[in-house]
């Protein structure tokens, strides 16, 4: 069954769309604060699509996300009493414990290895803020830890430009169906 191929070639035309950077710059902000999907989903397609304007992208990508950011920190300082049962909701919670054990451990290193890794940034964003973490730290953080992150994907999709492209269009639905196989098993095994 082909299903891989045909959502690859709709994300590829997407990535080509004129509004696509103003897409990507609104993924990158919501997901530092709030929303659950990295901007990597949108980045490396629009990298792969526009080898040209990797820098570009991973520039406006990191903007975004460190300005987004900010705003989980506001969230964090400002209305956590409202957001605590929606981190307990959506599962967030003992990433939200995990996460202020790390500011106890290392402050500044917390947030860039958040930042960099594929750790949940919006739950160390939402903490800096309620812990009080100082502002100027925090955001040389985010932005040397996220730009770290989304340079490092768009230089390997440059590097890899049109001819991973026609090798992911070739080979995208097997390793689609491998992705979802692992996901499967690994799910099974944490929960049983």
């Amino acid at each position: 069954m082909r299903i891989f191929s045909a959502l690859y070639d709709r994300v590829m035309r997407w990535s080509r769309h004129p509004h696509a950077p103003a897409y990507l710059a609104g993924l990158s902000f919501a997901e530092s604060s709030f929303f659950p999907i990295p901007p990597d989903v949108m980045l490396a397609p629009m990298t792969l699509a526009n080898p040209h304007r990797a820098w570009w992208f991973a520039t406006l990508t990191t903007l975004a996300s460190a300005a987004g950011g900010l705003f989980g920190y506001l969230i964090g300082s400002l209305a956590f009493d409202l957001i605590e049962p929606l981190l307990h909701q959506a599962g967030y919670w003992p990433q939200y414990l995990d996460a202020k054990a790390w500011f106890d451990r290392w402050g500044f290193w917390a947030v860039f290895l958040a930042g960099f890794s594929p750790i949940p940034y919006k739950v160390f964003t939402i903490t800096a803020g309620v812990i009080g973490m100082a502002l100027l730290p925090f955001f040389a953080a985010s932005l040397v830890g996220r730009g770290a992150r989304f340079f490092l994907v768009s230089a390997l999709m440059a590097w890899g430009g049109e001819r991973m492209e026609k090798l992911l269009r070739e080979y995208i639905d097997r390793v689609g169906w491998l992705i979802l196989l692992l996901a499967l098993a690994v799910f099974f095994l944490a929960k049983g």
